[in-house]
Protein backbone atom coordinates (compact mmCIF):
# COMPACT_ATOMS: atom_id res chain seq x y z
CA UNK A 1 0.00 0.00 0.00
CA UNK A 2 0.87 3.60 -0.60
CA UNK A 3 1.36 5.41 2.81
CA UNK A 4 2.35 8.89 3.17
CA UNK A 5 3.49 10.04 7.18
CA UNK A 6 3.34 13.78 7.27
CA UNK A 7 5.59 14.65 10.60
CA UNK A 8 9.20 12.68 11.23
CA UNK A 9 8.93 13.45 15.02
CA UNK A 10 8.75 10.68 17.44
CA UNK A 11 5.69 8.80 16.71
CA UNK A 12 6.07 9.58 12.82
CA UNK A 13 9.35 8.13 12.18
CA UNK A 14 8.38 5.15 14.42
CA UNK A 15 5.42 4.55 12.06
CA UNK A 16 6.88 5.29 8.74
CA UNK A 17 9.90 2.32 9.50
CA UNK A 18 7.47 0.19 10.37
CA UNK A 19 4.88 0.02 8.05
CA UNK A 20 7.63 -0.23 5.21
CA UNK A 21 9.47 -3.04 7.48
CA UNK A 22 6.07 -4.85 6.58
CA UNK A 23 6.45 -4.37 2.88
CA UNK A 24 4.31 -1.32 2.12
CA UNK A 25 5.60 1.47 0.01
CA UNK A 26 5.94 4.50 2.72
CA UNK A 27 6.93 8.19 2.10
CA UNK A 28 7.55 10.69 5.47
CA UNK A 29 6.85 14.06 4.65
CA UNK A 30 8.31 17.15 7.24
CA UNK A 31 8.96 20.50 6.73
CA UNK A 32 12.23 20.80 8.35
CA UNK A 33 14.60 20.29 5.17
CA UNK A 34 17.32 19.68 8.03
CA UNK A 35 15.97 17.06 9.77
CA UNK A 36 14.82 15.27 6.55
CA UNK A 37 18.49 15.43 5.05
CA UNK A 38 19.62 13.82 8.07
CA UNK A 39 16.98 11.24 7.43
CA UNK A 40 17.91 10.76 4.30
CA UNK A 41 21.86 10.31 5.40
CA UNK A 42 20.41 7.39 7.75
CA UNK A 43 21.13 9.85 10.34
CA UNK A 44 17.88 9.44 13.15
CA UNK A 45 17.33 12.63 15.06
CA UNK A 46 16.30 10.55 18.17
CA UNK A 47 17.59 7.72 20.61
CA UNK A 48 14.92 4.74 20.06
CA UNK A 49 16.48 1.69 20.56
CA UNK A 50 16.03 -0.48 17.31
CA UNK A 51 14.49 2.26 15.30
CA UNK A 52 17.72 3.74 13.12
CA UNK A 53 18.52 -0.09 11.46
CA UNK A 54 15.40 0.07 10.50
CA UNK A 55 15.33 3.29 9.04
CA UNK A 56 18.41 2.77 7.38
CA UNK A 57 17.72 -0.78 6.33
CA UNK A 58 14.08 0.10 4.53
CA UNK A 59 15.57 3.39 2.78
CA UNK A 60 18.17 1.19 1.18
CA UNK A 61 15.18 -1.78 0.05
CA UNK A 62 13.35 1.44 -1.28
CA UNK A 63 10.27 0.92 0.53
CA UNK A 64 10.64 4.43 2.46
CA UNK A 65 11.38 7.81 1.23
CA UNK A 66 11.66 11.25 3.08
CA UNK A 67 10.62 14.62 1.34
CA UNK A 68 10.13 17.83 2.48
CA UNK A 69 7.48 18.35 -0.33
CA UNK A 70 3.77 16.94 1.53
CA UNK A 71 1.65 17.63 -0.96
CA UNK A 72 3.65 15.28 -3.36
CA UNK A 73 3.64 12.99 -0.93
CA UNK A 74 0.00 13.12 -0.30
CA UNK A 75 -1.04 12.74 -4.11
CA UNK A 76 1.39 9.71 -4.17
CA UNK A 77 -0.47 7.53 -1.01
CA UNK A 78 -3.81 5.96 -0.61
CA UNK A 79 -3.47 6.61 2.98
CA UNK A 80 -2.17 9.92 4.75
CA UNK A 81 -1.46 9.82 8.32
CA UNK A 82 -0.63 13.13 10.54
CA UNK A 83 1.75 12.77 13.32
CA UNK A 84 2.52 16.32 14.13
CA UNK A 85 2.88 17.49 16.95
CA UNK A 86 0.27 18.79 19.20
CA UNK A 87 1.59 21.45 22.37
CA UNK A 88 -0.18 22.24 25.08
CA UNK A 89 -1.16 25.84 24.95
CA UNK A 90 -0.89 28.17 27.14
CA UNK A 91 -4.53 26.87 28.93
CA UNK A 92 -3.46 23.13 28.60
CA UNK A 93 -4.81 22.57 25.78
CA UNK A 94 -3.52 20.71 23.07
CA UNK A 95 -2.40 22.99 19.88
CA UNK A 96 -3.86 22.14 16.48
CA UNK A 97 -2.20 24.56 14.73
CA UNK A 98 0.06 22.13 12.70
CA UNK A 99 -2.96 19.06 12.60
CA UNK A 100 -5.13 21.36 10.49
CA UNK A 101 -2.37 23.39 8.59
CA UNK A 102 -1.58 19.39 7.56
CA UNK A 103 -5.04 18.92 6.75
CA UNK A 104 -5.10 22.35 4.67
CA UNK A 105 -2.17 20.47 2.57
CA UNK A 106 -3.83 17.38 2.05
CA UNK A 107 -6.96 18.80 0.47
CA UNK A 108 -5.53 21.02 -1.89
CA UNK A 109 -3.54 17.97 -2.88
CA UNK A 110 -6.64 15.45 -2.85
CA UNK A 111 -5.91 13.90 -6.33
CA UNK A 112 -7.97 10.52 -5.97
CA UNK A 113 -9.90 9.10 -3.03
CA UNK A 114 -8.23 8.83 0.23
CA UNK A 115 -7.91 7.66 3.91
CA UNK A 116 -6.87 10.48 6.19
CA UNK A 117 -5.96 9.74 9.56
CA UNK A 118 -4.72 11.15 12.39
CA UNK A 119 -2.64 9.67 14.42
CA UNK A 120 -0.95 12.64 16.60
CA UNK A 121 -2.91 12.60 20.22
CA UNK A 122 -5.47 15.09 19.60
CA UNK A 123 -8.79 15.73 21.68
CA UNK A 124 -12.33 14.72 21.53
CA UNK A 125 -13.92 16.07 17.71
CA UNK A 126 -10.57 17.30 16.16
CA UNK A 127 -11.22 14.62 13.41
CA UNK A 128 -14.22 16.03 12.68
CA UNK A 129 -12.13 19.56 12.40
CA UNK A 130 -9.90 18.05 10.01
CA UNK A 131 -12.70 16.46 7.99
CA UNK A 132 -13.49 20.05 7.10
CA UNK A 133 -10.42 21.37 6.94
CA UNK A 134 -9.92 19.16 3.61
CA UNK A 135 -13.21 18.96 2.65
CA UNK A 136 -12.58 22.91 2.39
CA UNK A 137 -10.06 22.65 -0.03
CA UNK A 138 -11.57 19.47 -2.69
CA UNK A 139 -14.81 18.26 -3.92
CA UNK A 140 -12.84 14.69 -4.08
CA UNK A 141 -14.26 11.88 -2.09
CA UNK A 142 -12.80 11.11 1.67
CA UNK A 143 -12.61 9.43 4.46
CA UNK A 144 -11.23 10.00 7.96
CA UNK A 145 -10.35 8.02 10.74
CA UNK A 146 -8.53 8.03 14.11
CA UNK A 147 -5.67 6.02 14.94
CA UNK A 148 -3.84 6.70 18.18
CA UNK A 149 -0.21 5.36 18.93
CA UNK A 150 0.37 3.98 22.08
CA UNK A 151 3.88 3.92 21.92
CA UNK A 152 5.98 3.63 25.27
CA UNK A 153 9.37 5.57 24.51
CA UNK A 154 12.44 2.80 25.13
CA UNK A 155 10.16 0.17 23.72
CA UNK A 156 8.67 2.21 20.31
CA UNK A 157 9.67 -0.18 17.53
CA UNK A 158 8.69 -3.34 19.46
CA UNK A 159 5.57 -1.75 20.74
CA UNK A 160 4.83 -0.92 17.09
CA UNK A 161 5.97 -4.08 15.45
CA UNK A 162 3.78 -6.17 18.21
CA UNK A 163 1.22 -4.22 19.37
CA UNK A 164 -1.13 -5.86 22.26
CA UNK A 165 -4.20 -3.60 20.41
CA UNK A 166 -4.39 -1.22 17.77
CA UNK A 167 -7.33 0.97 17.93
CA UNK A 168 -8.87 2.63 15.08
CA UNK A 169 -11.96 4.88 14.64
CA UNK A 170 -13.29 4.69 11.00
CA UNK A 171 -16.51 6.57 9.54
CA UNK A 172 -17.11 4.41 6.65
CA UNK A 173 -16.83 0.48 5.50
CA UNK A 174 -14.42 1.84 3.30
CA UNK A 175 -12.29 3.33 5.84
CA UNK A 176 -12.30 0.48 7.60
CA UNK A 177 -11.39 -2.22 4.85
CA UNK A 178 -8.32 -0.12 3.84
CA UNK A 179 -6.86 0.41 7.48
CA UNK A 180 -7.23 -3.41 7.95
CA UNK A 181 -6.03 -4.40 4.66
CA UNK A 182 -2.93 -2.18 6.30
CA UNK A 183 -2.53 -3.27 10.10
CA UNK A 184 -3.78 -7.39 9.86
CA UNK A 185 0.05 -8.34 9.08
CA UNK A 186 0.79 -6.51 12.74
CA UNK A 187 -2.13 -8.81 14.70
CA UNK A 188 -1.00 -12.05 12.99
CA UNK A 189 -0.86 -13.60 16.77
CA UNK A 190 -4.04 -12.58 17.43
CA UNK A 191 -3.98 -9.51 19.38
CA UNK A 192 -6.96 -7.00 18.26
CA UNK A 193 -7.79 -4.89 16.01
CA UNK A 194 -10.49 -2.98 17.59
CA UNK A 195 -12.59 -1.14 15.51
CA UNK A 196 -15.29 1.79 16.63
CA UNK A 197 -16.77 5.47 16.08
CA UNK A 198 -14.08 7.99 16.11
CA UNK A 199 -14.59 10.18 19.27
CA UNK A 200 -14.74 6.82 21.32
CA UNK A 201 -11.02 6.26 19.37
CA UNK A 202 -10.10 9.74 20.16
CA UNK A 203 -11.08 9.39 23.98
CA UNK A 204 -9.04 5.94 24.09
CA UNK A 205 -5.97 7.71 23.68
CA UNK A 206 -6.32 10.55 27.10
CA UNK A 207 -8.18 7.48 29.08
CA UNK A 208 -5.21 5.00 28.78
CA UNK A 209 -2.45 7.89 29.40
CA UNK A 210 -4.80 9.43 32.45
CA UNK A 211 -5.01 6.36 33.53
CA UNK A 212 -1.28 5.22 33.78
CA UNK A 213 -0.73 8.77 35.23
CA UNK A 214 -3.00 8.26 37.73
CA UNK A 215 -1.52 4.94 38.93
CA UNK A 216 2.10 6.61 39.29
CA UNK A 217 1.37 9.41 40.85
CA UNK A 218 -1.19 7.51 43.29
CA UNK A 219 2.16 5.35 44.09
CA UNK A 220 4.36 8.11 44.67
CA UNK A 221 1.61 9.35 47.42
CA UNK A 222 1.47 5.92 49.12
CA UNK A 223 5.39 5.71 48.60
CA UNK A 224 4.65 9.23 51.18
CA UNK A 225 2.22 7.56 53.74
CA UNK A 226 4.95 4.78 54.10
CA UNK A 227 7.90 7.09 54.88
CA UNK A 228 5.51 8.80 57.90
CA UNK A 229 4.62 5.36 59.08
CA UNK A 230 7.58 3.53 58.84
CA UNK A 231 6.06 1.31 56.39
CA UNK A 232 7.93 0.34 53.09
CA UNK A 233 7.05 1.14 49.66
CA UNK A 234 8.75 -2.24 48.05
CA UNK A 235 6.54 -4.69 49.81
CA UNK A 236 3.50 -2.70 49.05
CA UNK A 237 4.25 -2.66 45.77
CA UNK A 238 4.45 -6.19 45.46
CA UNK A 239 1.67 -6.72 47.74
CA UNK A 240 -0.98 -5.00 45.57
CA UNK A 241 0.95 -5.88 42.13
CA UNK A 242 0.07 -9.74 42.79
CA UNK A 243 -3.84 -8.97 42.49
CA UNK A 244 -4.31 -9.83 39.06
CA UNK A 245 -7.08 -7.26 39.32
CA UNK A 246 -4.40 -4.38 39.50
CA UNK A 247 -1.02 -5.69 37.87
CA UNK A 248 2.51 -4.56 38.32
CA UNK A 249 3.13 -2.74 35.84
CA UNK A 250 3.42 1.36 36.76
CA UNK A 251 4.13 0.77 40.23
CA UNK A 252 7.15 1.93 41.27
CA UNK A 253 7.45 5.47 42.71
CA UNK A 254 9.69 7.90 41.96
CA UNK A 255 10.21 11.23 41.04
CA UNK A 256 7.09 11.86 38.96
CA UNK A 257 5.79 11.22 35.58
CA UNK A 258 7.70 13.10 32.47
CA UNK A 259 7.75 12.77 28.95
CA UNK A 260 6.23 14.01 25.67
CA UNK A 261 2.87 12.54 26.18
CA UNK A 262 1.20 11.76 30.13
CA UNK A 263 1.71 15.31 31.23
CA UNK A 264 0.27 16.97 28.15
CA UNK A 265 -2.54 14.78 28.03
CA UNK A 266 -3.14 14.46 31.15
CA UNK A 267 -4.26 18.64 30.74
CA UNK A 268 -5.62 18.51 27.60
CA UNK A 269 -8.30 15.90 28.65
CA UNK A 270 -9.05 18.06 32.01
CA UNK A 271 -9.14 21.11 29.66
CA UNK A 272 -11.57 18.73 27.91
CA UNK A 273 -13.93 18.09 30.97
CA UNK A 274 -14.12 21.91 32.10
CA UNK A 275 -15.31 22.83 28.42
CA UNK A 276 -17.69 20.16 27.78
CA UNK A 277 -19.31 20.56 31.99
CA UNK A 278 -17.45 17.13 33.07
CA UNK A 279 -14.57 18.22 35.17
CA UNK A 280 -11.98 15.50 36.04
CA UNK A 281 -11.48 16.12 39.41
CA UNK A 282 -9.41 13.07 40.33
CA UNK A 283 -6.99 14.26 37.27
CA UNK A 284 -6.58 17.74 38.08
CA UNK A 285 -5.27 16.43 41.57
CA UNK A 286 -3.01 14.19 39.49
CA UNK A 287 -1.49 16.72 37.99
CA UNK A 288 -1.13 18.99 40.83
CA UNK A 289 0.94 16.08 42.68
CA UNK A 290 3.04 15.35 40.36
CA UNK A 291 4.86 18.79 40.12
CA UNK A 292 5.03 18.24 43.90
CA UNK A 293 6.05 15.28 43.57
CA UNK A 294 9.11 16.45 40.95
CA UNK A 295 10.50 18.49 43.78
CA UNK A 296 10.97 15.40 46.31
CA UNK A 297 14.71 14.58 45.35
CA UNK A 298 15.75 18.40 46.37
CA UNK A 299 13.48 18.34 49.73
CA UNK A 300 15.31 15.18 50.13
CA UNK A 301 18.93 16.94 49.71
CA UNK A 302 17.99 19.73 52.01
CA UNK A 303 17.48 17.13 54.87
CA UNK A 304 20.51 15.32 54.09
CA UNK A 305 22.76 18.29 53.51
CA UNK A 306 21.51 21.62 55.34
CA UNK A 307 21.73 24.12 53.17
CA UNK A 308 22.58 23.82 49.82
CA UNK A 309 24.69 26.89 48.98
CA UNK A 310 28.18 25.83 47.93
CA UNK A 311 27.44 22.26 47.95
CA UNK A 312 28.91 19.90 44.60
CA UNK A 313 25.80 17.73 43.66
CA UNK A 314 26.13 14.82 40.96
CA UNK A 315 23.67 13.93 39.53
CA UNK A 316 23.04 10.84 37.15
CA UNK A 317 20.05 10.62 34.78
CA UNK A 318 18.72 13.65 33.75
CA UNK A 319 15.93 11.76 30.90
CA UNK A 320 12.75 11.45 31.96
CA UNK A 321 12.93 7.75 31.62
CA UNK A 322 15.33 5.14 30.65
CA UNK A 323 16.17 3.68 27.23
CA UNK A 324 15.19 7.49 25.63
CA UNK A 325 17.22 11.24 25.25
CA UNK A 326 14.00 12.63 25.71
CA UNK A 327 13.84 15.43 28.27
CA UNK A 328 10.37 17.22 27.92
CA UNK A 329 9.06 17.21 31.30
CA UNK A 330 11.74 15.40 32.94
CA UNK A 331 12.22 15.70 36.49
CA UNK A 332 15.32 16.78 36.20
CA UNK A 333 14.49 20.33 34.72
CA UNK A 334 12.34 21.24 38.18
CA UNK A 335 15.52 19.44 39.93
CA UNK A 336 18.09 21.18 38.13
CA UNK A 337 17.06 24.92 38.17
CA UNK A 338 15.82 24.71 41.93
CA UNK A 339 19.37 23.05 42.88
CA UNK A 340 21.20 26.02 40.98
CA UNK A 341 18.71 28.48 42.57
CA UNK A 342 19.69 27.13 46.10
CA UNK A 343 23.40 27.85 45.41
CA UNK A 344 24.23 24.30 44.24
CA UNK A 345 26.93 23.53 41.79
CA UNK A 346 26.02 20.54 39.10
CA UNK A 347 27.93 17.83 37.89
CA UNK A 348 25.53 15.61 35.72
CA UNK A 349 25.73 12.55 33.67
CA UNK A 350 23.01 10.87 31.43
CA UNK A 351 24.13 8.20 28.73
CA UNK A 352 21.83 9.71 26.05
CA UNK A 353 20.73 12.74 27.42
CA UNK A 354 23.94 14.96 27.45
CA UNK A 355 23.49 17.18 24.77
CA UNK A 356 19.81 17.85 25.23
CA UNK A 357 21.08 18.77 28.31
CA UNK A 358 24.00 21.09 27.18
CA UNK A 359 21.21 22.73 25.16
CA UNK A 360 18.82 22.87 27.51
CA UNK A 361 21.11 24.26 30.76
CA UNK A 362 24.70 25.59 28.62
CA UNK A 363 27.40 25.86 31.14
CA UNK A 364 25.76 26.22 33.82
CA UNK A 365 25.63 22.15 34.95
CA UNK A 366 28.86 20.26 34.51
CA UNK A 367 28.49 17.64 32.00
CA UNK A 368 30.82 14.60 32.38
CA UNK A 369 31.03 11.01 29.76
CA UNK A 370 31.66 8.68 32.41
CA UNK A 371 29.09 8.33 35.73
CA UNK A 372 31.88 8.55 38.30
CA UNK A 373 33.37 11.27 37.37
CA UNK A 374 30.32 13.11 38.35
CA UNK A 375 31.11 12.29 41.70
CA UNK A 376 34.09 14.21 41.97
CA UNK A 377 34.07 16.46 45.00
CA UNK A 378 30.61 16.21 45.13
CA UNK A 379 28.86 16.21 48.66
CA UNK A 380 25.93 14.06 47.53
CA UNK A 381 24.52 12.05 44.26
CA UNK A 382 20.78 11.87 42.99
CA UNK A 383 19.92 9.16 40.84
CA UNK A 384 17.41 10.50 38.85
CA UNK A 385 16.98 7.84 35.84
CA UNK A 386 16.61 4.12 36.26
CA UNK A 387 19.64 3.40 33.39
CA UNK A 388 20.67 -0.05 33.90
CA UNK A 389 24.30 1.05 33.79
CA UNK A 390 23.53 3.39 37.28
CA UNK A 391 21.89 -0.19 38.75
CA UNK A 392 25.42 -1.62 40.08
CA UNK A 393 27.23 0.47 41.96
CA UNK A 394 30.89 0.79 42.67
CA UNK A 395 30.89 1.57 46.51
CA UNK A 396 34.72 2.08 47.41
CA UNK A 397 35.10 4.17 44.00
CA UNK A 398 32.07 6.47 44.87
CA UNK A 399 33.32 6.66 48.66
CA UNK A 400 36.64 7.14 46.79
CA UNK A 401 35.54 9.86 45.03
CA UNK A 402 33.02 12.04 47.10
CA UNK A 403 33.55 14.65 49.35
CA UNK A 404 30.73 13.01 51.44
CA UNK A 405 29.16 9.67 51.14
CA UNK A 406 25.62 10.81 50.74
CA UNK A 407 23.18 9.38 48.37
CA UNK A 408 19.39 10.40 47.61
CA UNK A 409 17.79 7.63 44.96
CA UNK A 410 14.38 8.97 43.48
CA UNK A 411 14.48 5.29 41.81
CA UNK A 412 14.73 2.86 44.45
CA UNK A 413 17.84 1.17 42.70
CA UNK A 414 20.00 0.07 45.78
CA UNK A 415 19.30 -1.71 48.98
CA UNK A 416 19.00 0.76 52.19
CA UNK A 417 21.02 -1.93 54.24
CA UNK A 418 23.99 -2.37 51.87
CA UNK A 419 24.24 1.31 51.12
CA UNK A 420 24.28 1.66 55.30
CA UNK A 421 26.70 -1.72 55.21
CA UNK A 422 29.40 0.55 53.28
CA UNK A 423 28.95 3.49 54.88
CA UNK A 424 26.41 6.03 53.17
CA UNK A 425 23.99 8.09 54.42
CA UNK A 426 21.06 7.11 52.34
CA UNK A 427 17.90 8.01 51.43
CA UNK A 428 15.21 6.28 48.77
CA UNK A 429 11.38 6.89 48.51
CA UNK A 430 8.61 5.42 50.84
CA UNK A 431 11.49 3.17 52.73
CA UNK A 432 12.63 3.19 55.71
Amino acid sequence: MNVAVVGTGYVGLVMGAGLAEMGNSVVCADVDAAKIERLRRGDVPIFEPGLEPLVVRNQAEGRLAFTTDVGDAVERSDVVFIAVGTPPDEDGSADLTHVLSVADTIGRHMNRPKVVVTKSTVPVGTAEKVRAAVAARTKARFHVASNPEFLKEGAAVQDFMKPDRIVLGVDSPEAEATLRELYEPFVRSGNPLLFMDIASAEVTKYAANAMLAARITLMNQFAALCEKVGADVEHVRRGIGSDARIGKAFLFPGPGYGGSCFPKDVQALCVTGREVGSPLEVLESVERVNERQKRMPVEKLRRALGSLAGTTIAIWGLAFKAQTDDMREAASLVVVEELLAAGAKLRVHDPKALAEARRRFGDRVTGVEHRYDALDGADALLVLTEWQEYRVLDYDQARRRMKRPVVVDARNLYEPARMREHGFTYDSVGRP
